[in-house]
């Protein structure tokens, strides 16, 4: 059983994420079509970082996952025998 500290990491990080999904949800399907001038358009960043900053996360992502496959294969690998 999740001790109270594992609980309460695990329900930040799914606030977190709900966050991050609400905002991003509303910046990529809501906001393009409210007029440019509306106030809630400035607690966002210009759309062209609605694609560059997911593909930028996915690069780096696939750059860490890369790295860890590498990692994890060049310490298991096995020695040559030499006869």
């Amino acid at each position: 059983m999740a001790t109270g500290a594992d609980q309460a990491v695990g329900m930040g990080l799914v606030g977190f994420s709900l966050l991050l999904f609400t905002y991003y949800t509303i910046w990529v399907i809501v906001l393009p079509f409210m007029d440019s001038d509306h106030v809630i358009q400035k607690y966002f960043l210009p759309r062209e970082y609605s694609v560059i900053l997911p593909g930028v996360a996915a690069l780096i992502l696939i750059l860490l996952v890369g790295t860890f496959i590498g990692v994890v294969t060049w310490k298991n690998r096995k020695p040559k025998k030499l006869d």
